[in-house]
């Protein structure tokens, strides 16, 4: 059993050991909203944004991105658990700002061991065989954060499966202070139903 296993495990005891009410929560979020944003490990949701568990749905990929299965999540955040707000989180120094889709092919391409960050971007530090499997993916990078989060914005908005009512907000989180910096662009209220 690895050590991080083993950690893992002896946390989820001590937490269900105290788990209390918690088993009472309902399955639609208390505060009826819902986050889509970057899976990176510096970012904790539910201190940024004052979470407690049951307030509101997390949906976290890599680079907080509007994906296919970004959308179908908020669909069903809303469509079946009742969220009304959604908020699009993008943050300051993200991965996904020092790859483009034909570095990250190439990685793969010569490797599937985990490649390196340099000075001068991602390396391959592995040995092959890669795949080019990887071609066939939208990696969805970011070469400008403010225009990420409009862009994903927009592209939720317009989802024909999105209705207007939704209020959505876009900002980008500062890795480096812990704010939330909001893009005017991309926060547009919910419209109303005439």
């Amino acid at each position: 059993m690895s050590n991080v296993l083993r950690e893992v495990l002896a946390a989820n005891q001590r937490y269900a050991a105290d788990f209390g009410d918690k088993a009472k929560l309902g399955m639609p979020p208390a505060r009826h909203f819902a986050i889509l944003t970057c899976m990176d490990a510096r970012l904790d949701p539910a201190k940024f944004a004052g979470l407690a568990e049951g307030d509101a749905h997390v949906i976290r990929n890599a680079g907080g991105r509007a994906s296919d299965d970004a959308i179908r999540s908020l669909v069903i955040s809303y469509k079946l658990l009742g969220t009304r707000e959604w908020f699009v989180i993008h943050h300051t120094n993200c991965g996904m700002e020092f790859f483009t889709n034909e570095v990250m092919r190439g990685l793969l391409a010569n490797s599937l061991e985990t490649a390196a960050l340099t000075d001068k971007g991602f390396q391959d530090v592995g040995k092959g065989p890669g795949s080019r499997a990887g071609e066939f993916i939208e990696w969805l990078t970011i070469s400008d954060q403010e225009q990420s989060v409009r862009d994903d914005v927009q592209r939720i908005r317009e989802h024909p499966l999105v209705p207007k009512n939704i209020a959505i907000y876009g900002y980008v989180y500062d890795v480096k202070a812990g704010r939330l910096l909001e893009v005017p662009e991309a926060t547009r209220p919910a419209e109303v139903a005439a």
